[in-house]
């Protein structure tokens, strides 16, 4: 039988700073929650808003797979290990941080917002090569389709050291899709971005997050027009 955990929007940690507003939806950072040290592989999923000119300083990071994407504006990133770009809304950025680097990320802009999701998940293998790639989400992300954007067999090169499927669409009011899980020892993240959505019968609304694990497929429809959700499958077993 499906099993279920539900986090509303205004329960997320909030961390706020000249520099940073935050939403956490699992403990990080100044916000420490026992109950929500993240799910199966999923370990970070924070809403991150970030004034012009302002970010990320240059810090380090070791055996995480760390994605951003951009909502609104861009960042500027950099590291240790010579990359240098720019990942404007639409784009997808993948840190493999391995055995270790430093880096830093910056809204590109002095005087426009830039908005991003950074999200953090465990990989298979430790102490891998530092590994940077940034892509584009998908070109036809048509509405009403899911895209996956992240997979282990995509050839694009846009993957992460561990076996996730990572999908998104943008939906009108009661279009519908059916998930079907790839691995039976997978778990379903549902994260919306816009818009309202029911999820297996529970309806959730913008920045609600619901995980779902013990199923084989997971219902879901829009309950609005101009409705964006995030579809995260990681395993969850949070190690090999």
């Amino acid at each position: 039988m499906a099993q279920y955990i539900f986090h509303k929007a205004d329960t997320r940690g909030h961390d706020y700073h000249d520099w940073l507003d935050s939403k956490k939806t699992f403990s990080f950072g100044d916000y420490y929650n026992p109950r929500r040290m993240g799910f199966g592989a999923l370990r970070v999923l924070n809403d991150d808003i970030l004034p012009g000119g302002k970010g990320f300083g240059r810090h380090p990071h070791d055996n995480m797979e760390i994605i951003s994407i951009p909502l609104k504006g861009s960042l500027k990133h950099e590291d240790s290990a010579g990359n240098k770009a720019i990942a404007a809304a639409g784009a997808l950025q993948v840190m493999h941080a391995g055995s270790g680097l430093f880096h830093s990320e910056y809204n590109n802009s002095q005087d426009e917002v830039a908005e991003f999701l950074q999200i953090w998940v465990y990989p298979e293998t430790l102490n891998t090569p530092p590994r940077y790639t940034l892509g584009d989400l998908p070109a036809d992300a048509g509405k009403d389709r899911l895209h996956t954007f992240i997979a282990p067999d995509k050839a694009d090169g846009i993957y992460v050291r561990r076996d996730v499927w990572f999908s998104t669409g943008r939906f009108s009011y009661d279009a519908s899709f059916t998930y079907p899980l790839h691995l039976e020892q997978n778990g379903v993240y549902a994260f919306v971005i816009a818009g309202r959505f029911s999820v297996d019968g529970k309806e959730l609304e913008a920045r609600d997050g619901l995980g779902v694990w013990d199923a084989a497929a997971v219902e879901v429809k829009a309950l609005s027009d101009e409705a964006h959700i995030l579809i995260m499958e990681v395993p969850m077993n949070i190690h090999a």
